[in-house]
């Protein structure tokens, strides 16, 4: 077990908490040259203080003190851990990490696992407390790629969509993607049949006319939301019954200008996939679906950070508001969304160049304390870094917030290494301000 370096150069986030930076260390084994990248963060909603992340291909991150101390340490699974952690709590105090596998038995990118770990008598949680895992059923050397989750609170229930690639980076016209279902009713030990969802195929080439990016929500009434772009552009789909049954094509609800493999100077690959969240709080927006992206629809030198409201359910949406309320015309991109099921407020995270030179890049919070309204940027790096163009750099940062505690996660380069970063605050003053 190595302790990460804690700094604790303090700023003003959101204009009145001050919020800490943490630099997490690399876990000891991290051989990985891209390790820190394409991070996901969760906090637990039955204790505040414990947080858990990860990153690629096999790195986990934990505090049981609200983040004053930092642990890190590699994950370990009899299927391979290889990448695309997304983390989650239950209502259980039981925490998830799901991956993609690489196991010696099959073949490469073929199943889906989660590990999950259960929090001790004293309440505490560690790497080696993780099973071996559980698996989604394999479709013979399909790849099974980009997956996320979301937890229904009534019934413990975990939704999982993601990308299946009949051949990864497949030139032929017979192979095809498609985003697959399936959720577990046990916390993780079974997983239903992988199910379609998506009408439309994409191709396999990892590219604008691939589909990727599929997240579900959560409905008031336990309603299953998904979107995902690709050759349509941004697309719903739901089920009103846990799953059984869908629609029957997907809607297409938006255009995504530039496609969502966007070009970024500096940066190796940018993607503008989107994030699905769904109001559950007891605000005046329950109910509402948020959908965040971004694209380029103000030209290929001006990406931009958007989000976009429902409030029946997906049968139709607002229009598109741009999140970063900057006039430089430069890059915002690499976005993730929130939404503090306490409030209903709104977080973003992202990587801004509003005020940086050249490639320069700085990481931004903004949020929303009206519904998507209106929105209020702040920066939270503590200096800007310049990415290598030949360095795989990943294709997200993220972000969790729950009961006014926000914690957001982030790498930079520095010195020609990646290095990862967490910002944590309190929104408490803020609420009781606005209020």
């Amino acid at each position: 077990m190595k302790k990460a370096l804690v700094f604790f150069g303090v700023v003003l986030l959101f204009g009145c908490s001050p919020a800490s930076i943490i630099k997490l260390d690399r876990p000891p084994e991290a051989k990985y040259e891209s390790s820190q990248i394409e991070p996901s963060i969760a906090i637990n909603p039955n204790n505040v203080d414990q947080i858990i992340a990860g990153s690629v291909l096999n790195d986990f991150y934990y505090t049981n003190d609200g983040g004053k101390s930092w642990s890190s340490e590699s994950m370990r699974s009899k299927f391979g851990v290889w990448g695309d952690p997304v983390l989650m709590f239950d209502t259980a105090n039981t925490a998830y990490y799901f991956h993609l596998a690489s196991y010696k038995k099959t073949s490469h990118l073929d199943r889906i696992v989660c590990q999950k770990a259960t929090i001790n008598e004293e309440g505490e949680l560690r790497a080696e407390m993780f099973d071996e895992g559980t698996f989604t059923e394999p479709n013979g050397t399909k790849v099974q790629d980009k997956h996320w989750t979301v937890l229904n609170e009534k019934t413990n229930e975990i939704y999982m969509t993601w990308t299946q690639f009949d051949e990864y980076n497949s030139k032929e016209a017979a192979d095809s993607t498609i985003i697959v279902f399936s959720k577990s009713s046990d916390q993780g030990a079974t997983w239903s049949p992988p199910k379609r969802i998506s009408f439309y195929a994409g191709d396999c080439l990892d590219g604008d006319d691939t589909v990727e990016g599929a997240v579900p929500a959560v409905g008031p009434n336990g309603e299953i939301y998904v979107t995902w772009t690709g050759p349509k552009g941004l697309v719903f789909q739901k089920s009103l019954d846990g799953g059984e049954t869908w629609m029957p094509k997907e809607d297409i609800i938006g255009k995504q200008y530039g496609g969502w493999t966007l070009d970024i100077p500096g940066i190796y690959r940018a993607n503008g996939l989107p994030i699905l969240k769904c109001d559950l709080s007891d605000g005046p927006d329950r109910g509402a679906l948020y959908l965040n992206w971004c694209d380029q629809r103000n030209g290929e030198n001006d990406t931009d950070v958007w989000v976009m409201k429902s409030t029946n359910g997906g049968e139709s949406w607002g229009k598109r508001v741009r999140v970063n309320q900057d006039d430089s015309k430069r890059h915002q991109f690499f976005t993730w969304m929130t939404l503090d099921q306490s409030t209903g407020y709104l977080y973003f995270v992202y990587y801004d160049r509003r005020r940086t030179f050249e490639n320069e890049t700085e990481t931004y919070i903004s949020y929303s304390l009206d519904g998507g309204a209106t929105f209020t940027d702040v920066p939270v790096s503590k200096a800007p870094f310049t990415p290598d163009p030949e360095l795989f750099f990943g294709d997200y940062l993220n972000i969790d917030a729950v009961e006014g505690h926000v914690v957001a996660i982030w790498p930079e380069l520095r010195k020609g290494e990646i290095e990862l970063y967490v910002a944590k605050t309190n929104e408490a003053r803020l609420v009781k301000r606005k209020d």
